[in-house]
């Protein structure tokens, strides 16, 4: 199995790239999509995702933690697609939620203000102006986006595996690199990797199935066996043992669960089953 992960600024070109390297190696390209099988998944508006992703926190968000917990529908859905293999995902957040999985490449692609600018005039057919305070207001927003949720500069290369700028680098070009980059033993994955991608993805679908009503959450995954913790004590522990489970009754590969939850009385609970 093999992924590859493309981040890029807007009107970088990450999509027309994407799209050409994994016709190329007979992937699956994504993007949009998994914005699509998170909403019909989780019942949220395409549009709160499609916001949640982008846009910076609003002062809102700080308290609710709601764009938190739409992340938390777009992971689980992404890593639950990514664990099939042979994919090439181009979007926000991939690079973020793969980060410690090895044998993933991770791409960020760049490109110059002025080509950037040109694209979004012709595309939009704005004015340069226009177009470039669109980039710059979009750039802040990824920018604020990835420094509040991940304390993370997306923009640090050390992030990525390789970093292809396209100022004088074509398309073409681009590709031809990528597709040399994964015929090195290192990115073709592993039985490993696979592993490790199944057990992120139960995390995250667990973590999504709970995050609405215990946000707080600590979720833990080993060969199906899903671990809970919630850092608050709670006035009836019991009901909220079966309503964890209750909630997780349908999510496929749990082999069991097994629950940490405190008293508000002060009396500690063991583990249960």
């Amino acid at each position: 199995m093999s992924i590859i992960t493309i981040s890029r600024s807007f009107c970088s070109k990450g999509n027309i790239v994407a799209e050409k390297i994994a016709a190329a190696m007979g992937y699956e390209c994504i993007s949009r999509e998994i914005l699509l099988e998170a909403s019909e998944q989780f019942n949220v508006p395409e549009i709160k995702l499609a916001r949640a992703i982008h846009d910076g926190p609003s002062v809102y968000d700080r308290f609710t933690h709601g764009k938190e917990c739409y992340i938390a529908f777009i992971k689980a859905a992404l890593l639950n697609r990514l664990k099939k293999g042979d994919i090439v995902y181009h979007g926000l957040a991939g690079h973020f939620f793969v980060q410690d999985i090895p044998h993933i490449l991770k791409i960020r692609l760049l490109a110059d203000m002025q080509s950037r600018i040109a694209d979004e005039m012709a595309r939009e057919n704005v004015t340069e102006e226009i177009a470039r305070k669109r980039i710059a207001k979009d750039d802040k927003e990824r920018c604020n986006w990835s420094s509040h949720l991940y304390k993370i500069d997306t923009r640090d290369p050390e992030l990525y595996d390789l970093s292809i700028n396209l100022r004088h680098v074509s398309v073409e070009d681009c590709v031809t690199i990528i597709r040399n980059t994964m015929e090195l033993e290192y990115f073709k994955g592993s039985e490993k990797t696979k592993k490790l991608l199944e057990n992120l993805a139960l995390t995250a679908t667990v973590k999504a199935s709970l995050v609405n009503r215990y946000y707080n959450a600590e979720v833990t995954t080993r060969q199906g066996n899903v671990v809970i913790k919630l850092p608050d004590p709670v006035a009836k522990v019991d009901k909220t043992k079966e309503e964890i489970k209750s909630l997780l009754t349908q999510i496929q590969g749990i082999k069991d669960i097994y629950l940490d939850v405190k008293s508000n009385t002060l009396s500690r609970t063991a583990m249960h089953k």
